[in-house]
């Protein structure tokens, strides 16, 4: 808590309340508003810690009054005065200031103000570029402090809940070895080692190993990551992590200390979500929602009908599933009435995610069925398909015929847009985890396996004779931590066991040569008496933004990027002189 010691001031601004009346206080701060009623001068006062109303009156403030008369929102000023109960009738208990107020009798003026460039105050209606070119204003509006002080406490929870559970804070490199960890790396020259290059962690992954080889057992740091992808709202170049890891595990382990740690971190946020939380399965959860961070806040889950089609003669279904594929449907409940455009609207968003085209059915509220596909259905289908999709007047079906996993996620995506579109209620906040994720997926493009999470994810130890024969069937010990539709986390047990670990590499492509060169240093550690261990990193910067009902990351990062990755504030990035660039043995093309 901000209080008035090592500074000029008492008090702050935010601790003049009733309990300090008739006491004589110095105060500092900004001045938030200035209001002049003819004989008495008004001056509310902003500080950290909150606001209290100055009153300047010519009789009780001398030259202080005269002073008042200058000064002009945003000057820093320093204020003597004593406190009193306001009149009658004046009190706002909307303030925790609001019973009182300040007689001031002496006022010195610390620094002028130009005039902002937007008023500093509660949701103000400028655009995000203009606020975060003059980001050090925007810092004093109340309801970005209150996003840093949220993140503050929630860092700070963080901290002390690892702590009395025999975490140990240990910080890892910033400048270190560019590994393929699935998104693009920051590179940094060395002048010293002319053309080599340093790459900044994505994560601290493979040192959290390296220190549960070294015997620290529980580690965790709120760790600097950097990753140079494709932006949006839930993604920044740079973020922070809080990073976890512990040795002598297995994945129940992992979760029971996470629910905890989240139970006093939640509640620090003023949240109380139930424990032990739900846990879904990868495969459970593409199948009802259509996507592996479900938000299960509201309905819409998606079914199969596939048997219910399965003698079918429209063309698109009995194909479909003659290639081995899935019919999957969702009922978007209140819908039926749409116009055309609306609903061809939804079909172009179904072309756009990947699918051929939206199969769909509109059960109007006067009982009239539209659907450009409903005279290839007989009338069994349509009794089975209402059956199982508890069909009535005003819903509209929505169906998407094509490999199961693209059929999940086209329609996991219409389920968001829906939401939307149908003003879903979605309050408070829901949390589980996502389990039992697939060890390996294929990459069309390079016609190749790949890592679902990273290189380095433990197999079932029934999967492990299939690392190699069937990669595609093999499943892992990964979990995410799922918010509202955010993963918040997500963490894995990783393999201890050295020649597991050469078979996984080999799985996805490295030659045990490649293997050596990029990871030698892990596979050498892991030859030296490794402890089973596994861990979890949460994204601070996601769960804050959560916890305070941003929009963005930007709104919780005191000094963020824009989504083109460039900083308003100070021009970065920008070109660098010949002569630093000659230093690290550099050319620009």
């Amino acid at each position: 808590m901000l209080d008035g010691r090592y500074s000029l001031r008492s008090h702050t601004c935010g601790a003049i309340t009733k309990a300090v009346v008739g006491e004589q206080v110095r105060l500092a701060g900004w001045v938030a508003k200035r209001r002049d009623h003819g004989g008495l001068i008004f001056l509310d006062l902003r500080d950290r810690s909150g606001i209290v109303q100055c009153v300047f009156d010519p009789d009780e403030s001398g030259a202080a009054f005269v002073t008042a008369e200058q000064v002009r929102p945003e000057w820093v000023v320093l204020l003597d005065g004593a406190v009193r109960k306001r009149p009658a009738g004046t009190e706002n208990p909307n303030m925790v200031t609001g019973e009182v107020e300040v007689v001031i009798t002496k006022a010195t003026v610390l620094n002028r103000a130009e005039t902002p460039p937007f008023e500093i105050e509660a949701g103000i209606d400028t655009d995000e570029l203009t606020r975060l070119k003059w980001r050090y204003l925007d810092i004093r509006r109340p309801e970005v402090l209150a996003a840093l002080q949220l993140r503050d406490r929630v860092t700070q929870r963080f901290r002390r809940a690892l702590e009395h559970r025999g975490f140990m804070e240990v910080e890892t490199p910033i400048l270190t070895k560019s590994t393929p960890e699935g998104a693009r790396d920051f590179i940094v020259p060395s002048r010293l080692n002319p053309g080599k290059f340093y790459a900044l962690p994505q994560s601290p992954q493979l040192f959290k190993q390296l220190l549960m080889v070294g015997g620290i057992e529980r580690y965790y740091q709120i760790a600097r990551c950097f990753r140079d992808e494709d932006l949006r709202a839930d993604r920044q170049p740079e973020f922070t992590q809080v990073d976890i890891e512990m040795s002598f595990v297995e994945q129940d382990d992992v979760l029971q200390m996470m629910e905890d740690v989240m139970r006093e971190v939640l509640h620090e946020a003023g949240v109380d979500v139930p424990m032990p939380l739900r846990r879904l399965t990868y495969s459970e959860a593409m199948e009802r929602y259509g996507s592996d961070r479900p938000d299960t806040r509201f309905g819409l889950e998606l079914a199969d009908v596939s048997d219910v089609f399965a003698a079918s003669e429209f063309k698109v279904f009995a194909g479909a599933l003659a290639a081995g594929g899935a019919i999957k449907a969702l009922n978007a409940k209140g819908a039926g009435d749409w116009s055309r455009g609306r609903i061809d609207a939804l079909n172009q968003a179904a072309i756009d995610a990947g699918a051929k085209g939206l199969a769909w059915v509109a059960f109007t509220g006067t009982g009239e069925v539209k659907s450009p596909v409903v005279k290839f259905f007989t009338d069994d289908e349509m009794a089975a398909l209402k059956t199982t999709l508890a069909v009535e007047p005003g819903d509209l079906v929505c169906m998407v015929a094509d490999a199961r996993s693209l059929a999940n996620e086209v329609l996991g995506a219409l389920r968001l847009r829906l939401a939307d579109e149908l003003e879903l209620p979605r309050e408070g906040h829901e949390l589980l985890w996502v389990v039992d994720f697939p060890m390996f997926k294929f990459d069309d493009e390079e016609k190749r396996w790949a890592a679902n999470h990273h290189p380095f994810t433990r197999p079932f130890d029934e999967h492990v004779e299939m690392v190699e024969s069937d990669p595609g069937a093999v499943l892992s010990y990964a979990y995410d931590l799922v918010m509202d539709g955010f993963e918040i986390g997500g963490g894995t047990l990783r393999m201890h066991d050295p020649d597991l670990q050469k078979r996984v590499l080999r799985t996805i492509g490295l030659s045990d040569e490649e293997a050596s060169t990029q990871f030698g240093f892990l596979l050498e550690a892991l030859s030296f008496g490794a402890p089973p261990h596994g861990g979890i990193a949460l994204g601070l910067d996601r769960l804050v933004m959560l916890l305070s009902g941003a929009s963005s990351i930007r709104d919780v990062i005191a000094f963020p990027k824009t989504s083109s990755g460039g900083d308003p504030l100070t021009g970065a990035p920008d070109a660098v002189g010949l002569r630093q660039l000659r230093d690290v043995h550099l050319k620009v093309d």
